[in-house]
């Protein structure tokens, strides 16, 4: 399904659609992919309850929406690649036909039209959509539009800092790839298209984000566990990856140690105001 759009061509989307037949194979099911996302799962089950309305942003092929609507939880999925798009509605089709998600063509920077569906009790965004975003703070005001008071937002985003990417590519000698993220802003080539993205501190989303939501908590994802493309590490090296994964676990709410991992998970509350 598509709704209403202005920016029929839009940037990220069009360099998603070149992935879209192989993103799963790339991330969704590799080692270091699944590990990140469980970590996600862990504080998304203890945000979304059973018979939770929830809108998702940049969904990718619906892994995240599948996973709620297995748990009651009805998802209104959106991202602005069309192929992505269609590749989730083949997954729906294939493992959940009846369950409550629904996966719509829809850009992030245009999310108010969702209004005709809402109110929703939260929102969800996961692996660095909202980094995609140029004007993340017009986004938090449509958000609060659609999010009812009360209703939660947990976004996961790529962080100022990885240490991971910063040793990795030091020991490499790519300097530049290495500090890329430090300045807030660079641009990515995503299957062969050119992608402006924004890095934020939690600082700077907090004040985003306010007055329509109040940061609750935040976490690192990716900590110890490394970026995704080290995959071919994390494959050779499977038995250090489920130490690094347990490790992550119990230092990732940390001070200092949430900051420095590939994602940042932040959970927001909508305000009365």
């Amino acid at each position: 399904m598509t709704l209403p759009s202005t920016a029929p061509s839009h940037p990220a989307g069009l360099a998603f659609d070149t992935l879209a037949e192989r993103y799963d194979d790339m991330f969704t099911n590799s080692l270091i992919g699944r590990a990140q996302r469980d970590a996600v799962w862990r504080m998304a089950t203890h945000t979304f309850k059973r018979g939770d309305r929830i809108l998702e942003l940049n969904c990718g092929t619906g892994e995240d929406a599948l996973f709620f609507a297995h748990h009651g939880i009805t998802v209104l999925a959106c991202d602005a690649s069309e192929k992505m798009i269609a590749v989730a509605n083949h997954r729906r089709s294939l493992d959940a036909p009846t369950l409550a998600v629904r996966f719509v063509v829809l850009p992030t920077e245009e999310i108010a039209v969702a209004r005709v569906f809402g109110p929703f009790d939260g929102v969800f965004s996961n692996f660095s959509g909202l980094n995609c975003v140029l004007d993340i703070a017009d986004v938090a005001q449509h958000l609060a539009t659609l999010v009812r008071r009360g209703g939660s937002a947990l976004l996961c985003l790529s962080g100022r800092l990885c240490l991971w990417e910063s040793c990795w590519f030091l020991i490499r000698g790519e300097a530049g790839r290495a500090v890329r993220r430090w300045n807030g802003h660079t641009t990515a080539t995503v299957g062969g298209a050119s992608v402006k993205l924004q890095y934020h501190t939690v600082k700077r989303l907090r004040k985003v984000f306010a007055p329509y939501f109040h940061l609750r908590s935040w976490t690192g994802i990716g900590v110890t566990v490394p970026p995704s493309y080290l995959e071919s590490f994390a494959v050779h090296h499977p038995t250090f990856l489920s130490q690094l994964r347990s490790v992550d676990r119990v230092i990732s709410d940390w001070p200092v140690f949430r900051s420095i991992g590939d994602h940042i998970l932040l959970s927001f509350e909508r305000t009365p105001s």
